[in-house]
């Protein structure tokens, strides 16, 4: 009897389903079966073939039940620093950054100390979010990547960091500009000028520069207008300053024409509150 093709093929691809979930299942519980054994040997060395397979998951896992188990052999250190390996494979990052630290600090006579210094900072940096949210992540990686440099200054991997340090300050940079901006936005112009001028004292290299110093005098200006009689006179002198101080660096800047308005108008207030005395 002649069996359609059609039939032929069905049955060809059940037989292809059946096998790969027996697979599958067969894997599984292979895994299981080590998982839960109490040998110790056995685990360590699936969890290295899994780990070498790219299974970091599985790895991870009986890396963990025993690391404790290894203190003193001459494997621990190959293990270490896989199971760190783990962590920034599976995107955890934070606790990444953390093994590779302690893998660098606990091991350093080891050859994997350099790329463990290196990690733990850029595991940092991979954690470090939009300018607008906490910056912890991104001191953190700053912190490191300048340790780095600092303990190997001949090492190949200097140049990166130091374009990944300049990428997080500029980052940084922009936090505190937006922080400045909505200061002035919110009509908080005494804290708009100190978080202007802590600006100017960490990054004064910032293309933002010119408009921070037009800024900080034109919110000197309105914090000027908005005090108190008594503080007034101070204040619009302080404005001049300012206003003085911008024009000597940028004469000709966008911005000019406006300070100039502001120190003129400045100096007309400084004169009828002199006047009034």
């Amino acid at each position: 009897m002649i069996v359609p093709l059609c039939y032929m093929t069905k049955y060809i691809l059940r037989i292809s389903v059946f096998a790969f979930v027996l697979l599958l299942v067969s894997c599984k519980s292979e895994y299981e079966k080590v998982r839960v054994s109490s040998n110790p040997e056995l685990i360590l060395k699936k969890a290295s073939e899994y780990y070498e397979d790219k299974q970091y998951q599985r790895a991870q896992t009986l890396f963990e039940l025993v690391l404790s188990n290894l203190r003193g052999r001459p494997d621990a250190e190959r293990v270490n620093f896989q199971y760190a390996y783990t962590h920034y494979y599976l995107k955890q990052y934070l606790l990444a950054a953390y093994y590779f630290k302690t893998f660098s600090n606990t091991y350093t006579n080891s050859e994997f100390r350099e790329e463990a210094a290196y990690m733990s900072a850029y595991s940092n940096y991979l954690q470090s979010p939009t300018y607008r949210l906490d910056q912890t992540p991104s001191f953190s990686a700053i912190d490191e990547f300048q340790l780095f440099v600092n303990l190997f200054p001949n090492s190949s991997r200097v140049e990166e960091c130091n374009r990944l340090i300049d990428e997080l300050r500029r980052k940084l940079e922009e936090k505190a500009f937006a922080e400045g901006e909505l200061y002035f936005n919110l009509r908080q112009y005494q804290s708009a000028v100190i978080t202007f001028d802590n600006l100017l004292k960490d990054y004064p290299e910032s293309p933002d520069v010119e408009r921070v110093r037009f800024l900080i005098a034109k919110s000197n200006y309105l914090l000027s207008r908005n005090s108190v009689l008594e503080k007034r006179l101070e204040r619009y002198q302080e404005s001049v300053k300012r206003g003085k101080e911008f024009l000597l660096k940028y004469n000709s800047g966008k911005y000019a024409k406006e300070v100039r308005k502001i120190i003129e108008d400045s100096e007309v207030a400084i004169a009828k509150l002199k006047a009034s005395n």
